[in-house]
């Protein structure tokens, strides 16, 4: 049995086709039948139960449930799931039947690619649509014993060691979806490749498995078995049916048998047959970062780390005990890269060196903190001076992360590739890490990964105008950016939080590291200025009432250019290498360029065809006619066309949440 993996991987690659070729659909009787074919606002009630505790919105950075803030939880209603959204977070639990009114709407999609959006990380969870909530009336309140003793976890470890500590210590009993972890410590961990230390993965679980199974050594066989299925139900049970928890088990499980009945499986039968199965139960898992990056990272270890490790030692005879530490993190990372460069544009360039350093720490960690785990529920009073060294030694992957993670170019803003490129690149890959194949085949692999990777490069070089407009759920939005020979600007008519981070979400995925500078056009300052800071070089923003720039004055870095043309209105001129564009992002900067106060920049620039506009505003029939006349190569329309008519030739429309570009 499964001493070929053809057939599971047979299996799992008609799997990924199903999955892949059935998108993701709601069930008839889900919440968004109440909004009849449209996407609402609508009043409407919905009754069900929550699946977990609320969470701080992302947008927000709120406290949790019971504090002040804005918090969101799924619902699971009789026939599918909504997402609550809360001005106030209440002090609601997971498992609470509850009934909710307010408003439905469909959530939002992403204005572009490169930027998160409710639509997408929703359907991904089987979600449709949003409602915010009003009312709330608590129905019942049934007894939830794995949620309260995560929940009596993760707060008792916080208290006795602090919220980075004793949330990292958590984090490697429950996993971090459902730890509450600071944010930085987060995004640290992130730039320097140890994500996977707070995500309940297989390496949790293989520890987990390796000292059980080592206490039971002189037992019976179904004693054995017995152990070691109690231990991963109790794996699965703490961190929840995450994607990645759920295939370590699988595999754990399915391996444990085949062990202890004496037969030898393949460990790429059993990936095969986990996967498929897995994808079988919840082809929405495919959609999963989680499952993909968890079944990249297990393929390479299986396929890559043996004989990667075997080379290092024939090729490093003196430093052969250091093969195996080296194998894996490279393994994992090589075949994880692909989809790190697909879904996030960044590569952590100190990941191996990372792992190799963080290794020795992990597994006394790991059993320390499940052992504590065990002793904070049974006998709370000893967690205090038990943690002692447990802190020491979490105090010192915390300074590593912290360190690698303030390092120099910790991560390479590679930029997101276009899927055809990623594709290549995966095959050129494979190409070079699969073992068994001649040097002729390597050699045109490595000719393959190095045309795209400079193909990438030129894309990345070349001039660019993206602009982003958001005008559905609350005030309108536009990030104007500029992008030539791999440098940026932005200019943006909010200086809110929000469009600060779809600001670096774009920057992240067009592969900037920093912009040259930014314009920021909202009178009303923004709650966090710093965040702009982060993000750019130069911010020029409102100051004491006055405009950002006064008439005639100029921002400029090396072929990016914007010069003020009126005192009482924001018209602009852009300059992006050499292309010219008139950016009028309200109607009044509209009617003053109209009304003849930019008439000196309006001759300068009447007759070059090089010259296009943007609108921020939809024009009126006066406004049509003089930008018709004035005789631009192109308009871009923030927002939807007119209603009934057809657009002049050159002009385009971004729709109430969308995105134009011009190369």
């Amino acid at each position: 049995m499964l001493r070929s993996p053809l057939l599971p991987l047979l299996l799992l690659l008609l799997v990924l086709l199903q999955a892949q070729l059935r998108p993701l659909q709601p069930a008839a009787g889900d919440p968004l039948r109440l909004l009849a074919g449209g996407d609402g606002p609508q009043p409407a009630i919905l009754t069900g139960r929550l699946l977990s505790d609320p969470v701080a919105s992302a947008a927000s950075g709120a406290p949790p449930a019971g504090q002040a803030g804005p918090c969101r939880v799924l619902l699971q209603t009789a026939g599918g799931r909504s997402e609550l959204s809360f001005r106030t977070c209440p002090a609601l639990r997971e498992g609470w039947e509850v009934r909710v009114s307010g408003q439905l709407r469909r959530p939002r999609p992403a204005p572009h690619p490169l930027l998160a959006g409710p639509a997408e990380r929703l359907a991904r969870q089987g979600s449709w649509t949003r409602l915010t909530v009003e009312e709330q009336e608590v129905l019942r309140r049934p007894a939830t014993p794995i949620a309260d003793l995560r929940r009596s976890i993760a707060a008792r470890f916080i208290a006795a060691a602090g919220p980075e500590r004793g949330g990292l210590l958590a984090a490697l009993v429950l996993g971090s979806a459902v730890v509450p972890l600071p944010a930085e410590l987060r995004a640290d961990f992130r730039v320097a490749g140890l994500s996977h230390a707070l995500a309940a993965s297989g390496f949790h679980l293989s520890v987990l498995l390796g000292a059980v199974l080592a206490l039971g050594r002189g037992l019976g066989r179904w004693t054995r078995l017995a152990l070691g299925g109690g231990a991963m139900a109790l794996f699965l049970m703490l961190a929840g049916a995450q994607p990645s928890v759920v295939r370590a088990v699988l595999m754990g499980a399915i391996a444990l048998v085949l062990l202890e009945s004496g037969r030898r499986a393949r460990p790429l039968g059993l990936l095969g047959l986990s996967l498929a199965g897995m994808l079988l139960l919840r082809p929405a898992w495919l959609h999963d970062v989680g499952f993909q990056l968890s079944a990249a990272a297990t393929a390479g270890l299986v396929l890559t780390a043996r004989p990667l490790e075997q080379a290092l030692a024939q090729r490093l005879p003196g430093l052969g005990w250091l093969a195996p530490a080296v194998a894996v993190p490279v393994a994992a990372s090589l075949w994880t890269l692909p989809l790190q460069l697909l879904h996030f544009g960044v590569v952590p360039l100190y990941a191996v060196p990372a792992n190799l350093l963080a290794a020795p720490l992990l597994t006394p960690l790991t059993l320390g903190a499940m052992a504590l785990a065990v002793v904070a529920v049974s006998l709370p009073a000893l967690v205090v001076p038990l943690l002692l060294p447990l802190g020491w030694l979490a105090a010192l992957l915390l300074q590593l992360a912290h360190a690698v993670a303030g390092l120099p170019l910790a991560q390479w803003q590679s930029g997101r590739p276009l899927p055809l490129l990623v594709l290549l690149f995966t095959l050129a890959l494979l190409g070079l890490v699969l073992p068994g194949l001649g040097q002729r085949r390597r050699r045109l692999a490595a000719g393959l990964g190095l045309g795209v990777l400079v193909l990438h490069l030129v894309l990345l070089g070349g001039d660019q105008l993206l602009l982003v407009h958001q005008g559905v759920g609350g005030p309108a939005r536009n990030l104007v950016l500029a992008r030539h020979r791999g440098r940026a600007a932005l200019v943006s008519t909010r200086a809110d939080g929000f469009s600060c981070r779809q600001a670096g979400q774009l920057a992240q995925g067009l592969g900037v590291a920093r912009f040259d500078w930014t314009l920021l056009l909202d009178p009303v300052a923004g709650a966090d200025p710093a965040c702009w800071s982060r993000l750019a070089a130069r911010v020029v923003a409102y100051g004491d009432g006055a405009a950002p720039l006064a008439a005639g004055q100029r921002l400029a870095s090396q072929g990016l250019a914007v010069q003020a043309l009126a005192m009482d209105s924001h018209a602009l001129r852009l300059q992006l290498g050499r292309q010219r564009w008139l950016l009028l992002p309200d109607r009044q900067s509209l009617a003053s360029w109209r009304s003849g106060q930019t008439a000196t920049a309006a001759k300068a620039s009447a007759g070059k065809a090089a010259e296009s506009v943007w609108l921020g505003v939809r024009p009126r029939p006066a406004d049509h006619r003089a930008l018709l006349a004035h005789g631009p190569r192109q308009v871009w329309l923030s927002g939807p066309g007119p209603a009934g008519a057809p657009l002049p030739r050159g002009w385009r429309a971004s729709g109430p949440n969308g995105a134009l570009t011009a190369p």
